[in-house]
């Protein structure tokens, strides 16, 4: 069927380029792609196997997360985006920690520091230690798991802190008026108040320490008191969350898309900072 100019009009518009049928390409990163059904156009910053999704950040570092194949443009030509092949050199040795310190290579780990960092929560630890890790081993600071705040008072009457033997601790959802703060309060009126340092973040869970556009959120979903906070969180994103080995399995999937210090909220870095220039103080 022809219009009027002897033009086909059911072959579409004959003045748009013809970009072929779509090709499998590697989603290496650093690679400039464009989603087709949203315009979302940017670098490949993360892939992650497991969940078979890739991470794109925009040029206002904005970032939004896609299930890897069809329905991307490299270069105006479809592509279908698969999982990179590993790559077999060694990569380069960075030249930055994951907390954004200069990297110190092929150190020995310092003897353990007398002072000590406890921190409330399981998740919590193994983020400091992501983020910090290569720093407090420098330093020579011990991290301990504290099973929760009600143990606090208990954990240093065991320890016995005092000069040159400090301690700095990370609690949950520090806030005024709460449990937590009318313990801290009361271990800072302590005898051994002046050598302890206790700091918190004002998140519900450690999870809300990760920025949420590293997960393919615009912000943290609010959950009803009535329902438990990580459950309802994996219940938004859709991920299963029947029991504790699911809500370990979602935990391990935020921890993946942190990197550096660049995907953490300010709210826990001073914190976490503060705690580490306390128990380091030659002062101390």
């Amino acid at each position: 069927m022809t219009d009027r100019y002897g033009t086909d009009v059911l072959s579409g518009d004959w003045r748009a380029p013809k970009r072929g049928r779509a090709t499998e390409h590697p989603a290496d990163l650093g690679l400039v792609v464009e989603e087709v059904t949203t315009d979302w156009c940017g670098e490949i910053v993360t892939v992650d196997r497991d969940l078979d999704v890739l991470t794109l950040e925009d040029r206002r570092g904005k970032r939004r997360t896609f299930p890897l194949g069809p329905g991307f443009l490299l270069e105006g030509r479809p592509v279908i985006l698969t999982a990179p092949v590993r790559a077999a050199a060694a990569p380069a040795r960075p030249t930055r920690t994951a907390s954004g310190s200069i990297a110190v290579h092929d150190a020995t780990a310092r003897v353990a520091r007398e002072s000590r960092i406890f921190v409330e929560g399981r998740h919590d630890a193994e983020l400091v230690e992501k983020v910090w890790g290569d720093d407090l081993r420098i330093e020579g600071v011990v991290v301990e798991y504290l099973g929760g705040v009600d143990d606090l008072a208990d954990h240093l009457v065991g320890f016995e802190p005092g000069p040159g033997r400090r301690v700095g601790v990370l609690v949950d959802h520090l806030v005024r008026g709460s449990k937590e703060s009318r313990i801290a309060d009361s271990i800072a009126r302590s005898a051994v108040g002046k050598h302890v340092l206790i700091v918190g973040h004002p998140f519900v869970d450690i999870w809300q320490a990760v920025k949420p556009d590293r997960i393919g959120l615009r912000a943290w979903p609010t959950i009803p008191r009535s329902i438990e906070w990580k459950h309802g969180v994996c219940q938004h994103l859709g991920w299963p969350h029947r029991n504790q080995a699911d809500i370990a399995r979602a935990w391990q999937q935020i921890l993946g898309r942190v990197s550096s210090f660049a995907d953490l909220e300010p709210a826990l870095l001073g914190r976490v900072e503060e705690l580490i220039d306390f128990v380091t103080d030659p002062a101390g």
